[in-house]
């Protein structure tokens, strides 16, 4: 059972509720529950596991093509095949490149060159890392390589390597609505959207909703923050007919917890319950076993 945390910003509370939710399951549920880290250029989920342990370390490759201008004969048909723009060709200039960072490994320039002119090196993009928490517990983490822009990628290769034993699978998705978001949502079985009841949550929150309805995967939502704002977010949520699973209130205390990376001390009691009544949702939903 895969259970997405998303949000189309950043700040509303995403990896909190996420976070939660792992600790919760492995001290509740009859089965373990696994956190995955999706959100690869920034991935901090481990750092609220104080007594964590790194245990294993992949390195996640990408397949670049390269040109060899000793072969090629610049008919310029891989770059008339490549889709991403990321080949230029200068037949009088004697100049073929493929650019590193649009390239998206489809292959198509190999098709295409039918002068064999095109050779393909693995180029490292990022790390796949696993972490044993204090309790025993596993959680996962994708890490893009600084400079790279090929989030989807490392993310792809984090997802393939899950184990494929019944489980609960925790994936922290990145903030907003772009591929790396589509990348990590598209084979949940449901996601939790966290908002925050702003003008600019809303606002988020609205193409969050377009676009989990577009892939047709069910969701409900939580409301962080919920003290604070207006009320505009709710009317919306009624609006479209969409379950609120949890409200957060706001706690300057419990903020201060956060940045100190301690979200497991001296939770204030209305957090704990509110988090209690997410968890108890979800298992309603036959969601947690």
């Amino acid at each position: 059972m895969k259970i997405a945390v998303a949000s189309g910003k950043g700040g509303t509370g995403k990896t909190t509720v996420a976070v939660n939710l792992y600790h919760s399951l492995n001290r509740e549920s009859s089965k373990q529950a696994l956190l995955v880290d999706c959100d690869v250029e920034e991935p901090n989920d481990v750092l609220f596991f104080t007594d964590s342990q790194e245990t294993e370390e992949t390195i996640v490759y990408q397949e670049i093509p390269s040109i060899d201008a000793s072969r090629c004969t610049f008919c310029r048909l891989c770059a008339e095949y490549c889709e991403f723009n990321a080949i230029v060709v200068i037949p009088p200039a004697g100049f073929a490149e493929i650019n590193p960072n649009l390239c998206h490994s489809c292959g198509a320039c190999e098709v295409a060159c039918e002068s064999e002119a095109i050779w393909v090196r693995d180029e490292p993009i990022g790390t796949r890392k696993s972490f044993r928490d204090e309790a025993g517990n596993e959680i996962l983490e994708g890490r893009l390589k600084i400079g790279s822009a090929m989030q989807t990628m490392v993310i792809r290769s984090l997802k393939n390597s899950l184990p494929k034993e019944p489980g609960i699978i925790i994936l922290d998705a990145p903030p907003g609505t772009s591929c790396p978001v589509v990348e990590t949502l598209s084979d949940a079985d449901y996601i939790l959207l966290v908002t925050e009841p702003t003008p600019f949550g809303l606002h988020d929150l609205q193409m969050m909703v377009e676009l989990v309805r577009k892939l047709e995967i069910p969701f409900g939502v939580v409301i962080n923050k919920a003290s604070l704002g207006d009320r505009e977010i709710y009317h919306y949520l009624e609006k479209e007919q969409a379950e609120i699973l949890g409200e957060i209130p706001f706690s300057k205390n419990y903020a201060s917890q956060y940045a100190r990376g301690d979200l497991f001390g001296a939770t204030p009691q209305e957090i704990t319950e509110s988090h209690a009544q997410i968890v108890k949702k979800l298992s309603e939903k036959g969601l947690i076993p």
